[in-house]
């Protein structure tokens, strides 16, 4: 196991690759006690078990990236009184279907879905072909604080698919839990967009300081930057607020949806043309793709932001990638 500390979260990562095949279990269960929840674990059948694991640890909630083969992980009431955990857990599935079983019966969870659990309730969980999902966990004084003191009885199945339009908030949490595995950002931030969405899909429209809505808002714009329809009228309309409202939530963070919109696909044109990969691909091409309508306007806009035009960009990341190949020949 190793740790670092990026920015405000303790990143952790795990794998059984090197780990002789008779401690695998053992230390796979040590991990996942220390940095997610505490286990069961059993293997399917008699093929080592294959396992890796990165976790992020916030001042409160804790995220992590799952990935395994065949396995059964259970929390009994036995191992339970031994092993408190005081936190409900969010499991979104990415690969592999799932059994999960609980008190009150038993679910089916398919990649798309996720379930949200007590885990000092009794459960079992199966993967009878290996697994691929990620998991968030916040503490029951948090949970409690977000939807009222309601306990949490039974577990809560939902769809984070984007093709959904009633997932939209589903998914900018999932969005918002991949990338911050990915690219680990400022934890006050985090937890609060994380905690408010959280709130809005157990409560819907009641919970809310908008940074739900806000969240939900950037994880669709990002998703549609190339579709050139793409407007505010439409972001507001998928999120399921006014123009107005977005606005205002957009202002409370220091922007506007449209100046935020121009942002994000600058930005993403700046790094298809440096993409020595993209170099095939004409300015007219790159603009098309970043959702600009009109040639001119992005090369405005471009030069406007950066102070260079596009095809000078481009001509310069080019240059770049010619000296360095003289250099290695």
């Amino acid at each position: 196991m190793t740790l670092e500390q990026p920015r405000g979260a303790k990143s952790l990562r795990f794998s059984t690759d090197g780990i002789p095949s008779v401690n695998r279990v053992q230390l796979w269960e040590h991990h996942n006690a220390k940095a997610l929840i505490a286990l069961d674990i059993r293997t399917m059948d008699e093929q080592p078990l294959q396992a890796a694991e990165i976790n992020l640890h916030f001042p409160s909630l804790k995220f992590a990236s799952v990935k395994g083969s065949a396995q059964v992980v259970e929390r009994n009431e036995a191992f339970i009184r031994r092993h408190p955990m005081n936190s409900v857990a969010v499991f979104f599935a990415l690969e592999g279907e799932a059994f999960f079983y609980h008190q009150g019966g038993f679910e089916t969870l398919r990649p798309g879905q996720a379930v949200i659990y007590d885990v000092d309730r009794p459960f079992m969980r199966g993967f009878s072909r290996g697994l691929r999902e990620m998991v968030l966990t916040i503490p029951h004084e948090d949970y409690f604080e977000i939807t009222g003191g309601r306990p949490l009885t039974k577990p809560i199945v939902f769809d984070f698919r984007e093709e959904q339009p009633a997932n939209r908030r589903a998914f900018a949490l999932a969005r918002l839990v991949s990338d911050a595995l990915s690219r680990p950002g400022e934890a006050e931030s985090t937890e609060a967009t994380a905690l408010e969405l959280l709130s809005t899909i157990l409560l819907g429209d009641r919970s809310g300081t908008g940074a739900g809505h806000l969240a939900a808002a950037r994880c669709y714009i990002a998703d549609h930057l190339g579709d050139i329809e793409l407007s505010v009228a439409k972001v507001a309309s998928v999120v399921g607020v006014s123009e107005r409202h977005l606005a205002r939530l957009f202002n409370e963070a220091g922007t506007s949806p449209r100046a935020y919109i121009l942002e994000l696909r600058l930005q993403l044109a700046r790094r298809l043309l440096t993409d020595q990969v993209e170099a095939r691909s004409s300015v007219a091409a790159v603009a098309s793709r970043c959702g600009f309508a009109s040639q001119a306007y992005f090369a405005r806009a471009y030069r406007a932001r950066y102070a260079i035009t596009p095809s000078m960009e481009r001509k310069a990341a080019l240059a770049v990638e010619s000296a360095e190949g003289l250099i290695l020949h």
